[in-house]
């Protein structure tokens, strides 16, 4: 895993897309920082955090496009297979060298909150504790963005989907006002999403058995539920939508509150989708 983590590490400092990465976090924070700390004269950082987080919209498809389907283009992936390394070491290498391309510009940027307290009343606790969210939320996002990466050898295409799901997560607060709160619009959605789902595990497993299996036995289940008990699928869409938000749940540190709920979604993020980009990379290993 080392190996991989310092082979990621020395590509990523050479590609174009990490300084990219680095300088659009960077200027989109300091934009910010001179509008709500400087010009408005605001003390309260964590506001400019909350701010800057619709950068990773762009920044993190960017950064995470080419980690695996860049080798799945050149081919070079074949050579990753063939080390005495687990396919987990791999993913966990990789993952790990994207997490210090972002630690780099977070390092900067932790420096501000000291600077704004040398000439107005900073709450550093909140700031910092904003910045560790700040620093959580990016890594669940780059964990989503490496698996859209495994998907597919077009870097492109991985960034564009990349862009449209960190999107929808972002809106999918104020998007739930407008979606359907009755039980038949919640049930006709989570129809929907198990059909995705059983689509994911037949292009990830190739085990059309399995897909098949998983997404009738959830469908079944459904079915029974609504059939059973109906009103408890009233409004479950909206409140659905609210809860997968990785977005809303980094504002509640901006406002002072550390949410040890939180942190453990996030973790549970990153983990499922890693095993997401495991089993990607294990199909096309197997193959």
């Amino acid at each position: 895993m080392t190996a991989v983590f310092r082979h990621e590490l020395r590509n990523d400092l050479h590609a174009l897309t990490t300084y990219l990465f680095g300088a659009c976090l960077l200027a989109f924070i300091g934009l910010w920082a001179m509008m709500y700390n400087l010009q408005a004269a605001v003390n309260n950082f964590e506001y400019v955090l909350e701010a800057g987080c619709l950068a990773f919209v762009v920044i993190v498809p960017i950064l995470t496009m080419r980690t695996v389907a860049e080798e799945r283009r050149q081919r070079t992936d074949q050579l990753l297979y063939s080390l005495p390394i687990t396919t987990v070491q791999v993913v966990l290498g990789k993952y790990l060298a994207l997490l210090a391309v972002f630690a780099v510009p977070l390092c900067v940027i932790a420096v501000y909150p000291l600077i704004f307290a040398r000439y107005g009343d900073v709450c550093l606790p909140t700031s910092y504790g904003t910045l560790f969210a700040f620093f959580l939320l990016g890594a669940a996002l780059l964990a989503v963005g490496m698996f859209l990466s495994s998907l597919t050898e077009n870097q492109g295409f991985a960034a564009g989907i990349g862009i449209a799901v960190i999107l929808l997560n972002y809106y999918s607060v104020s998007l739930a006002e407008y979606v359907s709160a009755s039980a038949f619009g919640s049930v006709a959605a989570l129809y929907v999403v198990i059909l995705l789902l059983g689509l994911l595990i037949r292009y990830v497993t190739r085990n059309e058995k399995l897909a098949w299996g998983v997404g009738l036995a959830l469908l079944a289940v459904t079915a029974a539920a609504y059939v059973l008990d109906a009103q408890a699928f009233e409004g479950l869409l909206p409140r659905v939508m609210s809860r997968l938000s990785l977005f809303e749940r980094f504002y509640v540190f901006v406002n002072g509150v550390f949410d040890w709920t939180a942190v453990v979604y996030y973790a549970s993020v990153m983990g499922f989708f890693l095993f997401l980009t495991v089993q990607s990379m294990e199909k096309r290993r197997y193959n």
